[in-house]
C-alpha cells in the first residue's frame, strides 16, 4: 500500500491537483468556477466555512454493479463506522443515482461523484464543502486506469477477474484519504511495477486467493 510521504517532506500532491493551489483558506462556500472542459458552471454555495485547509479530501472509493451490490468499497474515516451502515449508504447512493445522467449529487450530507460502465457503478465520496473538481479527478484517474488495464473492458466479470490490480490502483490514487494521484499512466506504470511485471489479466481472483491458502498451509505445517 502506498504511504504518505514523511513529515516535512511534503506528499505528491502539488504535480497532481494543480487547481489545489489556488483555493482560498477556509474554503466552503462564495466561490465559484468553471469546470475545465465542461462548459458549465460549478459552485459551492453558503456562508464561507472557517475550515482548516485538509489534504485529506477523499471519504470513500465504491464500486458497485448494476442491482447495487458493494464489488468494492473501501471507507477513510469512520462516517459509516459498521458494515451494516455502509452497506446501507450504498444502496441508498445506488438508488438515488443509477438513474440519472448528472454526475455530481448530494447526499447525506456528502458530495458524491459517479459515472457508471455497462454493469459498472463507480463513485467517489467527499464531504458537503469538499471541491468537486477534485473528487473528480480521482474518479476519472480510476476509472481510465481500470480502462487502460482491462484494455478498454471495463465490466464486471472483467473487473472481478483483475481485483489485486483494482486494489492496487486505488492504493495509487488515493491513501488514507489524501491524493496522490490523478494521472492514469502513472498510475498503470506503477501498479505493473508492483505486480512484478505480471500481467494483469494473468493475475487474478482466483490466483491471488490461492497464493494465500498456500502461505498458510505452509505455515501451518512448519
Amino acid at each position: 500500500m502506498a504511504h504518505p510521504s514523511p513529515p516535512g517532506s511534503g506528499p505528491r500532491l502539488p504535480h497532481v491537483l494543480p487547481w489545489l493551489a489556488e483555493l482560498p483558506a477556509g474554503v466552503g462556500g462564495g466561490w465559484a468556477g468553471a469546470a475545465p472542459g465542461r462548459g458549465r458552471l460549478w459552485a459551492v454555495t453558503g456562508p464561507v466555512s472557517l475550515q482548516e485547509p485538509s489534504l485529506y479530501t477523499v471519504k470513500a472509493v465504491l464500486i458497485l454493479d448494476n442491482d447495487g451490490d458493494r464489488l468494492f468499497a473501501k471507507y477513510y474515516d469512520d462516517t459509516y463506522p459498521t458494515v451494516k451502515e455502509q452497506k446501507a449508504f450504498e444502496k441508498n447512493i445506488f438508488n438515488k443515482t443509477h438513474r440519472t445522467d448528472s454526475e455530481i449529487a448530494l447526499l447525506e450530507g456528502l458530495t458524491v461523484v459517479y459515472k457508471s460502465s455497462i454493469d459498472l457503478y463507480f463513485y467517489v465520496i467527499g464531504s458537503s464543502y469538499e471541491n468537486e473538481l477534485m473528487l473528480m479527478a480521482v474518479l476519472n484517474c480510476l476509472f481510465d486506469s481500470l480502462s487502460q488495464m482491462l484494455r478498454k473492458n471495463v465490466e464486471k466479470r472483467a473487473l472481478l477477474e483483475n481485483m489485486e490490480g483494482l486494489f492496487l490502483a486505488v492504493d495509487e490514487i488515493v491513501d488514507g484519504g489524501v491524493i496522490l494521484e490523478s494521472d492514469p499512466q502513472q498510475v498503470v506504470h506503477r501498479v505493473a511495477v508492483r505486480g512484478e511485471d505480471v500481467p494483469l489479466t494473468e493475475q487474478t481472483v482466483s490466483q491471488v486467493l490461492q497464493s494465500a491458502k498456500e502461505q498458510i498451509k505452509w505455515s501451518l505445517l512448519r
